[in-house]
């Protein structure tokens, strides 16, 4: 426990928490500040590009060998899986149609990314390593969330009901912007190996931190104005739900990372990725999958309750949990 407090009271002090908060407490004050959209871009595509060369460049240190399979295929089962527990939840905790209930299933199945970024900056900060392909194992858990979405509305759909995988869908999913700059980042890094990080090692690690800041501070505006305007749909059952699911996720998270035999920080990282909900990637999906779903639920969700829990004090508690179990 002690462990867990002192690694809360860290990450909580830490600046990029400190930003986070800071936008949301200007959003709820109702200040004007704000960042252009095409800044706030910006930043997400360096991140986005930074933390997928890295991992590359990981791998071709590493080299690709049986547990990265493993790892990757446990990415993608747990992907699929979660929304299912996801909306059982849902369907017993809130009173939440069988629609929106699917659409907020497929965001706490999938992944956010940011939270990851934020997690491998605070295991860095801690000087524990984790394996550099658990950022290919992100993005292989973008997408299975969204079908198993998908299947669960089928199932419960009237013949009439036409919302089936079709080519624009496809699309959106498998060439979303998040994923083809993370994979692609990540082959480039796994190209040039070493090597090419030497190159551009002034641009994509000296200023991660600080632009890591700066993108949270944003988020944390977001999150706010998310909270100010959509307040009202945080009644007790899905408020809980977006506390609670974290916590069932990460614990999947941790058996697979505990039977995979990876390092503190890989096992505290597939915590992490099962713990957090999209708010990037499955939003754009659902916007084309399931138009009638309400964004002010699922958005408010994942974004206003489940990413500052993670962020203030799941990663802790998920560092916290895999050192102990792991001897880390």
């Amino acid at each position: 426990m002690d462990q867990i407090l002192s690694l809360a009271t860290t990450n909580l002090l830490s600046p990029i928490i400190l930003c986070f908060v800071l936008g949301v407490l200007a959003a709820l004050a109702r200040s004007d500040l704000s960042f252009p959209e095409a800044v706030a871009k910006g930043m997400s595509i360096y991140l986005l590009f930074a933390i997928g060369f890295k991992g590359g460049v990981s791998v071709a240190d590493h080299g690709i060998d049986l547990t990265l399979g493993l790892s990757l295929l446990a990415g993608i089962v747990l992907s699929a899986l979660l929304p299912f527990i996801a909306f059982f939840l849902l369907q017993t905790m809130t009173g939440l149609s069988r629609l929106d209930a699917a659409a907020v299933a497929a965001h706490y199945g999938s992944i956010s990314i940011v939270t990851f970024v934020a997690a491998t900056s605070v295991l860095e900060g801690s000087g524990i390593a984790a394996e550099g392909y658990m950022v290919a194992v992100a993005a292989a858990m973008e997408a299975p969330a969204i079908l198993s979405a998908l299947w669960l509305i089928s199932r419960g759909a009237g013949d009439g009901d036409d919302r089936r995988m079709d080519s624009t869908l496809m699309r959106e999913i498998m060439l979303n912007g998040s994923i083809v700059l993370l994979v692609g980042a990540f082959m480039i890094g796994g190209i040039t190996g070493a090597e090419g990080l030497a190159k551009i090692d002034s641009f994509i690690v000296s200023p991660f931190q600080g632009v890591l800041c700066l993108f949270l501070l944003d988020m944390g505006l977001v999150a706010g104005r998310g909270l100010r305007e959509e307040g009202a749909v945080l009644r007790p059952g899905p408020l809980a739900f977006g506390v609670l699911m974290p916590l069932v996720g990460s614990a999947f998270g941790l058996g697979a990372g505990l039977l995979l035999g990876l390092s503190t920080g890989g096992v505290a990282l597939f915590m992490v990725l099962s713990a957090s909900a999209s708010y990037i990637a499955v939003p754009a999906a659902m916007r084309v999958a399931l138009p009638e779903a309400n964004p002010s639920i699922y958005l408010t969700l994942s974004l206003g309750v489940t990413f500052p829990f993670n962020l203030t004090l799941g990663i802790p508690l998920y560092v916290a949990i895999a050192s102990a179990l792991t001897g880390g």
